[in-house]
């Protein structure tokens, strides 16, 4: 059957909006027609080589939908079922997995070496993190398919894929933000949005918006930021001053730039936690000496997909979406269509909006 992908054809090329021949779904696999997908910095770094996968590649890894068909072995869906697309799928069986640290899955990135469809011309194409969410419909395995909680409206449940959850686990499985401390985040993109909501939910007592984008303060306050800095080499400094001196219980990092991720170190108190959420490249390299990492006691950890298990956290969040705690369409800067996504790649490289939502 053919439908419309955005695809990736080498690493470094722009995306081409074109038609690609999927096939049906086999044992163990589901089809799912998209309502919508995310535009997450994570396919821009696919995109460019930051992160490397096997190419030409339908990207997309944030997306929810409707199940159209399943394959033999299937029986936690069935065709009708509006579902959240999981591009990280635990194997339960590896030493991460067995430690309880799913996010850590050893084989969870497995599937985007698989052939996923094929162009027109029948070059076979992979499926980007798995699930190929840039496209009209795509076939998955059934672990990257979790059914969605009732009362989450299917269009933005997209977000649940990786924003909401990584924002979400940063704070509450990563951080561990306890009611009444101070955080800040460095970068309101979509991500960072979605953990300046979180910690709001956690119920830090001062959270501080940080990001190079004056245009980023109205989208920040929304979503629960009491201050809002713009990012300089006095950041540090500032957060100090708007904490008794002290800085930060929690600074969380989402733009992966070691400018950033240093500066989120800086501005927490003696003792405080660093968790670090943006993807960065090899290039961008962060230093410290002996000293200061014994004189401040401070703790620098990286965090993957939030520390989260999206099972076990999905129907967590959905919970706090009925409750109106969180609120998903304020993530969504703006609506666009398939053939608008390479436009979305340039404004996010540009550093522009927070999270662009592909409706189909």
């Amino acid at each position: 059957m053919a439908v419309r992908a955005a695809v990736l054809p080498a690493v470094g090329a722009p995306l081409e909006i074109t038609g690609i021949e999927l096939p049906e779904p086999g044992p163990g696999q589901v089809r799912v027609r998209l309502a919508a997908a995310g535009v997450c910095h994570s396919d821009l770094s696919l995109s460019d080589g930051t992160m490397s996968v096997p190419v030409p590649a339908v990207l997309g890894h944030e997306g929810a939908g409707t199940v159209v068909a399943v394959g033999p072995d299937v029986a936690h869906v069935s065709p009708g079922d509006p579902v959240v697309l999981n591009w990280a799928p635990a194997c339960g069986t590896c030493h991460a997995c067995s430690l309880g640290e799913v996010w850590l899955c050893a084989e969870a990135l497995n599937g985007a070496a698989a052939v996923h469809a094929h162009a027109a011309d029948g070059t076979p194409l992979h499926p980007g993190l798995n699930v190929a969410a840039f496209a009209e419909e795509t076939v998955v395995s059934a672990s990257c398919v979790l059914p969605l909680p009732d009362g989450v409206p299917l269009t933005e449940a997209a977000l649940l894929g990786c924003a909401v959850l990584t924002g979400y686990g940063a704070i509450h499985h990563s951080a561990r933000v306890r009611p009444g401390e101070s955080v800040a985040v460095f970068g309101a993109g979509g991500v960072g949005l979605a953990t300046l909501q979180s910690a709001r939910i956690a119920g830090a007592s001062r959270i501080i918006a940080v990001d190079v984008s004056p245009a980023k303060e109205e989208l920040a306050r929304a979503a629960g930021a009491t201050d809002f800095l713009l990012a300089t080499t006095t950041t540090p400094r500032e957060i100090r001053a708007r904490t008794g001196k002290q800085g930060v219980d929690v600074a969380v990092e989402c733009a992966g730039r070691a400018v950033s991720i240093r500066a989120a170190w800086e501005s927490t108190r003696r003792g405080g936690r660093t968790t670090v959420v943006g993807i960065g490249g090899k290039d961008q390299q962060v230093t410290f000496n002996a000293l200061e990492l014994f004189h401040w006691g401070r703790t620098l950890s990286g965090c993957v997909y939030g520390n989260s298990d999206p099972a076990r956290d999905l129907p967590v969040l959905a919970g706090h979406v009925r409750a109106g705690r969180l609120d998903l369409a304020a993530l969504v800067t703006e609506r666009i269509g398939l053939e608008d996504i390479p436009a979305a790649f340039e404004n996010m490289k540009a550093g522009k909006g927070g999270r662009a939502l592909v409706v189909f």
